[in-house]
């Protein structure tokens, strides 16, 4: 009996003492109505001591510094306190994919215009007047090379363009090198329908093609790309939170308050969880943000090496000199072949009462261009350190979104072991850390997370990242693809570099009584018989000169 009187003695000792080391901070709410104040808020809305937690909705029930209204003001809080370090990574995510676009877009509409500045300036040295006379077909060239990098195949068909392009220049050589003769609109015709037979360039425009395709699909599907990152990463981060999510936050960050522990962080796997659960639907854009981003690292390497689009216009003047070159050395072969075809045109009225007997053609020999040293970089640095910087920004991209959680909850957010919040004490964390993803949310034992509805804007956006990763895998292989995804005529037929068309066949000859079907392309002449004139004496002109100086360079 004496034994257990003592007993009862040393129990009532403790039960102040114990009581003492739960609650330490209730003595007084001092601490709580200073953090308060520095979030912002009114101090007077804290209570001086703790009083009964019963109107609470999320935290502790018991003796506490936390009102209903409080409760409420750190509810909205906790939410813009848990989105920040989201938006502040997804933000730094779009303003780097952003720089890399600008950088790479303006590369390469900066390439588009050296090359031509690079030609004409070549051009103007290299054939004179009768380069500034027909100028504007270069540049129209140029220009809608430029108009296809930036709207796609929707705005011009590069096959298309390409084919127009060296029609044209074989009926403008063609009148150059028969000067003495006249070329009706038909014959005109005549002619640019067989250009591909006639391949009066030699292989030129069917390299230049391929190179040209290839390059310029590789080129804007990456920028492409470049740009959708952050568009997704926008429209992500308009996803607002749920309000379990908020509830769950709330009850992370400032529950601990109002049980007067303001320094007690939330345990870490305690915080993967809460995350976990309110990213479910971001983490679901993994698997897809993934694959782009492969897909991404796998179009850099074709940018690098076959499909570089800066060697391509860096080089592009002296592929077309040399198709010139290829028409002047051909120019008495085809001529034979065109008239052969398409009849022999009538004598200009200049040349019949002077007809000598051989006729003249054009004879100045095109020099061979030795460029002096090009400039090698364009909007201030080169293909090479472009995509190595942006290969070392996407592999650091990937898996963004399955690791936010840790992200958010790594670093001085978060404590280890026992001296932690775990969401109803100061104690260790006993739950499963749950998987990322909205099917693990199920068992979520902090985040009420309904599996059923996942966010329409994030499955929108999933669709997004499939949909471009289609598209550059196709560049991948040399195929250009429509927003639609239907293969287009100008991207699918020349991802290789044979040639199965008939008109690629050089031995064949051709037979022009019979022409291939097709939309006529009809080209405007000189309908004024004296501008004509005029124009056929100035190409007449213009070739004496060259012939003279040949000339005189060969007397000296």
């Amino acid at each position: 009996m004496k034994s257990l009187l003592v007993l009862c003695a040393v129990c009532t000792m403790l039960v102040p003492s114990l009581s003492g080391t739960a609650e330490p901070k209730l003595k007084n709410c001092n601490e709580v109505r200073a953090v308060f104040s520095s979030k912002g808020f009114n101090m007077n809305d804290v209570p001086n001591k703790g009083i009964n937690g019963a109107p609470l909705k999320v935290c502790p029930q018991g003796l506490s510094c936390c009102t209903a209204e409080m409760e409420e003001k750190l509810s909205m809080y906790s939410h813009l306190e848990i989105k920040a370090p989201v938006s502040r990574l997804s933000n730094n995510l779009q303003a780097t994919f952003k720089q890399r676009h600008e950088h790479f877009d303006k590369f390469f509409l900066e390439l588009l215009k050296n090359a031509e500045e690079s030609l004409n300036s070549m051009f103007v040295r290299t054939y004179g007047m009768m380069y500034v006379q027909n100028a504007e077909l270069f540049q129209n060239f140029f220009k809608e090379l430029t108009r296809h990098y930036m709207y796609g195949s929707n705005a011009v068909n590069l096959d298309s363009m390409l084919a127009d392009f060296w029609a044209d220049l074989l009926e403008r050589m063609f009148r150059l090198v028969n000067v003495q003769y006249e070329f009706s609109d038909a014959y005109m015709e005549c002619i640019s329908r067989h250009t591909e037979q006639l391949q009066p360039f030699g292989d030129v425009p069917r390299k230049l093609r391929i190179q040209l395709m290839r390059a310029f699909v590789a080129a804007r599907t990456f920028v492409r790309g470049l740009s959708v990152m952050p568009e997704v990463v926008d429209r992500v981060s308009t996803v607002g939170a749920s309000p379990s999510c908020v509830q769950a936050a709330l009850k992370m960050l400032y529950c601990p308050y109002c049980s007067g522990q303001v320094a007690l962080k939330p345990c870490q796997n305690y915080c993967l969880n809460v995350m976990r659960g309110c990213l479910a639907n971001q983490a679901d854009l993994d698997t897809e943000w993934n694959n782009f981003l492969d897909a991404m690292l796998i179009l850099v390497e074709r940018l690098e090496g076959p499909f570089n689009f800066e060697s391509v216009m860096d080089t592009i003047d002296v592929k077309i000199s040399e198709a010139i070159m290829n028409m002047q050395e051909n120019s008495m072969q085809v001529s034979q072949k065109v008239f052969q075809g398409c009849g022999t045109p009538k004598l200009a009225m200049a040349y019949r009462s002077t007809r000598s007997v051989k006729d003249p053609t054009f004879t100045g020999r095109f020099r061979p261009y030795s460029p002096e040293a090009r400039p090698t970089t364009a909007a201030g640095t080169n293909l090479n350190r472009l995509t190595s910087e942006v290969k070392k920004k996407l592999k650091h991209a990937k898996k963004f979104w399955s690791t936010l959680p840790e992200t958010v909850c790594a670093g001085e957010r978060t404590a280890p072991g026992d001296e932690c919040w775990n969401g109803t004490a100061k104690s260790r964390y006993e739950s499963v850390v749950i998987g990322n993803g909205l099917a693990n949310q199920v068992s979520n034992p902090d985040v009420a997370v309904d599996i059923t509805k996942p966010d329409a804007v994030i499955r929108r956006q999933i669709g997004v990242l499939k949909e471009m990763t289609i598209r550059l895998k196709a560049a991948h292989s040399g195929h250009d693809v429509t927003l639609d995804f239907d293969t287009e005529a100008s991207g699918g037929e020349e991802s290789g570099s044979g040639c199965d068309s008939p008109s690629c066949n050089t031995d064949q000859d051709i037979y022009f009584s019979t022409p291939n079907p097709g939309k006529p392309r009809v080209k405007p002449v000189h309908k004024n018989p004296s501008a004509g004139a005029a124009l056929r004496a100035s190409m007449a002109l213009a070739v004496c000169a060259v012939a003279l100086a040949l000339l005189a360079a060969h007397l000296r």
